[in-house]
């Protein structure tokens, strides 16, 4: 009996202790799962922080086109001794963060592949939960003229009479600036160096024919409900326009280009009577640059190629043209 009693004591103890290691072994496991998911910041992941907006993100493009590279910058607002940085994004306000690889600095860089990705960068504590935040950037993807064959052509001159259709001058709505002064400066050098690698001029023959083209004493030009307002030498001077049809033009390569033509309805004395746009486009759509005549004579306004003055939306800088005429 007592052997028995022995022996299921044994058996009991033994139970006891293997339950209890098996425990401890599953408790564990659990917590080095648990660890891996809480700070993992791989690939993929899908996180969701909470921690105060405390950085700005710098370096954002107001667009780019396809392919362009992305740098940016994160500015942390209070002192810290953290540097655990990573950058998320997510396809959609409404959309999961992902933790993007690879990014683990205060700088991010990047290609522009998809159009509205918001992208958002985390710096974590040394007790690696998020001590701070920033405010989501959007990734604006604007290929202008499009990547398609079709679109190439028409942006080249290249296209049939039947494709171009009226506009009106609300697809040239905005505040622009002219390009002239950034060529003055030197800041569109990279642009004729470029042109100058696969070119027919070199580097300074380009500056010199495009200083001729974008020459001009008006820096600003606003429009606003058909209502064309010109920045000259510290004055203003503004006019009311309406259509007065367009006229495609023949140049002496052998492409053409399509004049959007516009007549003086009312105004002050200084406004010319007739404005041209030229911006490659040859149906209603939305401006992104132009090139812009005007003078009181509309047929002989038609005959001037060498002076075309040309108009970029005043938000963007120098970096932003640059990189918006090496595209095409």
């Amino acid at each position: 009996m007592k052997k028995l009693l022995l022996g299921l004591s044994s058996i009991l103890l033994l139970s006891i202790f293997l339950a209890a290691c098996q425990g401890t072994g599953e408790e564990a496991t659990k917590e080095e799962v648990h660890t891996d998911e809480e700070h993992d910041h791989s690939e993929g992941e899908e996180t969701n922080q909470e921690a105060p907006e405390k950085i700005t993100i710098e370096g954002i493009a107001d667009h780019y086109h396809t392919g362009d590279t992305i740098k940016l910058t994160a500015v942390l607002e209070e002192e810290t001794e953290s540097d655990h940085w990573h950058w998320y994004s997510r396809e959609s306000s409404d959309g999961e963060w992902v933790a993007i690889s690879g990014q683990e600095t205060d700088t991010f860089t990047g290609e522009a592949t998809k159009d509205g990705i918001e992208i958002k960068v985390v710096l974590y504590g040394s007790d690696d939960k998020p001590e701070f935040q920033s405010a989501p950037v959007k990734v604006v993807i604007d290929d202008h003229h499009g990547h398609d064959e079709e679109s190439k052509q028409i942006y080249n001159g290249y296209f049939e009479d039947s494709q171009v259709k009226e506009r009106e001058l609300s697809d040239w709505e905005g505040d622009w600036q002219s390009v002239y002064p950034y060529l003055l400066s030197g800041d569109l050098d990279e642009v004729f160096a470029h042109k100058a690698e696969s070119g027919d001029m070199t580097e300074e023959e380009y500056k010199e024919y495009y200083k001729v083209g974008y020459e001009t004493n008006v820096n600003r030009i606003t429009i606003e409900n058909n209502v064309v307002t010109f920045f000259e030498d510290g004055k203003e001077y503004s006019g009311e326009y309406a259509s007065d049809g367009y006229e495609i033009l023949t140049y002496e390569k052998g492409n053409r280009g399509v004049r959007y033509i516009f007549k003086l309805v009312d105004g002050s004395e200084e406004a010319p009577q007739y404005i041209q746009f030229s911006d490659h486009n040859i149906f209603p759509v939305d401006s992104n640059h132009y090139h812009l005549y005007w003078g009181d004579d509309r047929e002989a306004l038609l005959e001037e190629v060498t002076n075309w003055p040309t108009y970029y939306p005043s938000n963007l800088d120098a970096e932003d043209l640059v990189r918006d005429m090496l595209a095409h």
